[in-house]
């Protein structure tokens, strides 16, 4: 990432997915009151359903502040549990990722699947960044300011990761990039084609807003996998295994996920 402060836009990317069938280029409608806004959340819970009986009736809609609540329940649920590094280091439970996972929200560039009931099932959580000016200072790094101990250790990975890579040094006639910083899909979605369709909404961002490149890094093999169906390309690697701190590897999540790598599309 880029020195703006790259590594606040960093993401920790779980979409533990099966594969995906072509990315949706419409959505459906989702249900709203009078005033045009998403319905209220029903009791059902569509986590003790069967597939056949879950609620498919998908819409992909911006994301505001006023959804932070719903979004950090989800992810919360899945995404903080998924999530190899987080589940390595058992993180548990953790203010200051849920700050990290919804502090971008205020940008209106992140994305939610809801279904009919307007319960939120899947989100991309976005961030722009901004080539970073000669005048500016240094960023501070995110280890230095965290408390948790066990995310204290995430944040320094992301952190030597910028020290080592800087995607405005690759890309020179780039100035802004979209930065997909969590891709999440509810359990009982996964399979429907809802990351597709996330992603197809959060490209036409791109394209609306005459952003040139795509950035993400993933640290799970599935959720690389992902976005390589989608025609991001490779940029960057680390393997866990090369990420020493005094001479000793931090973090040997289960396989497959072996890495973390860096990805983008270009789409000028």
């Amino acid at each position: 990432m880029c020195k703006t402060r790259r590594s606040e836009n960093h993401k920790l990317l779980s979409e533990l997915l099966p594969p995906l069938g072509r990315m949706a280029s419409k959505m459906s409608t989702a249900s709203s009151d009078a005033k045009g806004t998403t319905a209220k959340p029903s009791s059902t819970d569509d986590s003790t359903l069967p597939l056949d009986e879950v609620d498919k009736n998908i819409s992909i809609e911006l994301i505001t502040e006023d959804d932070a609540e719903e979004v950090l329940k989800l992810l919360k649920k899945f995404f903080f549990k998924d999530e190899p590094l987080n589940t390595f280091v058992n993180l548990g439970e953790c203010k200051e990722l849920e700050k990290y996972s919804t502090k971008n929200l205020h940008e209106h560039c992140s994305f939610k699947a809801v279904n009919g009931r307007g319960e939120i099932v899947g989100v991309n959580v976005n961030g722009v960044i901004n080539r970073p000016k000669e005048t500016d200072d240094p960023p501070a790094k995110l280890a230095d300011g965290c408390e948790h101990p066990k995310f204290k250790k995430i944040m320094a990975l992301m952190d030597y990761i910028d020290e080592h890579f800087n995607i405005f040094d690759l890309y020179p006639d780039v100035d802004r990039i979209l930065d997909i910083k969590i891709m999440s899909v509810d359990s009982r979605y996964r399979g429907l084609g809802i990351a597709g369709k996330l992603t197809d909404r959060t490209m036409q961002y791109v394209k609306d807003n005459s952003i040139k490149l795509v950035h993400v890094l993933c640290s799970s093999h599935f959720s690389a996998r992902v976005m390589e169906k989608m025609s991001f390309e490779e940029v960057y690697k680390l393997n866990y295994s090369d990420y020493l701190v005094n001479g000793e590897q931090v973090f040997d999540p289960e396989k497959p996920h072996t890495a973390a790598r860096i990805l983008v599309k270009r789409l000028a």
